[in-house]
């Protein structure tokens, strides 16, 4: 896996939502300086909704670049750079069905640790323009993920992901995301996902009455 977009949003996006103003950080757009990762955000980076972005376990997010494809035929019309669905970083070969949840990774200068899927909320639909796009991101089951920053460190264009340790626990982000979206919740995932250390409290706590 390697870098090959680096992604911030400088400014805030202004939009109409229910009638209301509000504003998103969801439009990124590649720069080619390197990106710090801090704690609990990249820094430089837009976030406006802290509760349901940004922090410990969703301080960088990571899309595969190899979805591209897939989108740019399914939306032709739209004007195409890495950036387009909110990732700080766009990542060559990157696969959740492959990732395990809890994997530490070399990025860079910084230590990650995958944390969580990304679960598509209406900011993705401003940017696309229309909120179909939420049932077809879960559908599409590639949902990108979210990393824990273990070191805080630089990352840029070029950088590879080095696997330092590997997850015990056979969890994968494709299986925690198919998890959140399946009526029925198979016993033996759900019980992979409330054994990983690396999920997170408040996601274990939603799936609390499933047990």
């Amino acid at each position: 896996m390697k870098v090959i977009a680096t992604n911030i949003c400088n400014e805030p996006r202004t939009f109409v939502w229910n009638g209301k103003e509000e504003q998103t950080g969801i439009f990124k757009y590649p720069t080619s300086k390197k990106l710090l990762l801090t704690k609990s955000d990249v820094q430089k980076d837009t976030i406006i909704n802290r509760i349901n972005h940004g922090g410990e376990n969703k301080a960088c997010y990571l899309f595969s670049a190899d979805q591209y494809p897939f989108w740019k035929e399914k939306y032709p019309n739209h004007d195409w750079n890495w950036g387009m669905f909110g990732e700080n970083l766009t990542v060559e070969d990157l696969d959740e069905s492959k990732i395990r949840v809890g994997s530490i990774y070399k990025m860079g200068s910084a230590l990650v640790q995958v944390s969580q899927p990304r679960e598509p909320c209406y900011k993705l639909g401003i940017r696309f323009g229309t909120q179909e796009i939420l049932k077809q991101f879960i559908d599409q089951n590639h949902p990108g993920t979210y990393v824990k920053i273990l070191e805080e460190g630089e990352v840029g264009i070029g950088d590879e992901l080095q696997l330092i340790q590997l997850s015990e626990n056979t969890l994968t982000v494709q299986e925690f995301y198919e998890l959140m979206f399946l009526k029925e919740k198979p016993k033996e995932l759900l019980q992979r996902f409330m054994e990983n250390p690396a999920v997170p409290q408040y996601k274990k706590d939603q799936m609390q009455k499933y047990l």
